[in-house]
């Protein structure tokens, strides 16, 4: 039995290795469902590959070894992440917007999620550094949706599928509107928002500069993730649109720096 034991532990820590490899990063909940064991057991799992340095832990899952501050997963990878949350917080997010207004969605999977729901919505002018939101509106008009004016920054593409870089931050630096909808890599008290990418920073801190509300949309793993550059504190956020898996010590601690904090699945 041991034996057996030993080599069901084998297999199973080889199948997470892969998709770390293969997905550019990997959540402890997704394991647990796709490989049917307990929490405890995928820690362990993690535990052991990390020890021989096959992988570094992160906040609530691991990446490929070496990559944790910088490591960025491109879109495809962090579109297989937290679906059912990032949903939830799509559908809070949008009821925050009114027909006409002038909104910023920066790039990320869960702005993407906010960009299909916002797509219903009448007359907004929409400036995204996101060639994929970009590509949401034009779907939906094409369809027979809304005709919303969608500025289309420019700039270099990130692995997340971000326009940024010098190009980007001029254009918008150039503009001003109501609301900004902003991803993140990660949220922490000490470190604020950050992002593996640090041009994508310096872009994040140009979108936040042209709003006048700002609107954090990012599910509950990102908190005490960091990454390699900060591109803003918390007590510049305005609002955080998160999921109700967010621990209610870690809510209260962002209330603390954020003025308004919603709890997608539970507040609305």
């Amino acid at each position: 039995m041991a034996d057996n034991a030993n080599l069901l532990a084998e297999q199973r820590r080889a199948l997470i290795l892969d998709e770390v490899r293969r997905r550019g990063g990997v959540r402890v909940n997704e394991l647990t469902r796709q490989l049917n064991v307990s929490d405890m057991t995928i820690r362990r799992d993690l535990d052991a590959l990390a020890r021989i340095g096959a992988i570094e832990k992160v906040h609530g899952g691991a990446v490929p070894a070496g990559a944790a501050s910088t490591h960025e997963p491109g879109f495809e990878a962090k579109s297989a992440l937290e679906l059912s949350a990032k949903e939830q917080i799509a559908r809070v997010a949008a009821a925050l917007v009114a027909p006409g207004a002038a909104v910023a969605l920066s790039g990320g999977t869960t702005t993407y999620a906010l960009a299909l729901e916002l797509a219903a919505v009448e007359r907004l002018t929409v400036v995204t550094n996101s060639v994929p939101v970009s590509d949401v509106f034009e779907a939906a008009h094409r369809a027979g949706g809304p005709a919303s004016t969608v500025v289309l920054t420019g700039g270099v593409r990130s692995p997340s599928d971000a326009l940024v870089g010098p190009v980007a931050d001029r254009a918008i630096r150039s503009l001003r509107f109501d609301v900004l909808f902003l991803g993140t890599h990660g949220i922490s008290p000490e470190a604020g928002l950050s992002t593996p990418n640090l041009a994508e920073a310096e872009t994040n801190r140009a979108l936040i500069a042209s709003a006048r509300r700002t609107v954090l949309v990012a599910d509950h793993t990102k908190w005490g993730t960091v990454g390699l550059s900060t591109f803003a504190g918390l007590a510049e956020v305005d609002t955080w649109v998160t999921d109700s898996g967010l621990p209610a010590a870690a809510a209260e601690t962002a209330r603390e720096y954020i003025g308004e904090v919603l709890l997608a699945g539970r507040d609305d």
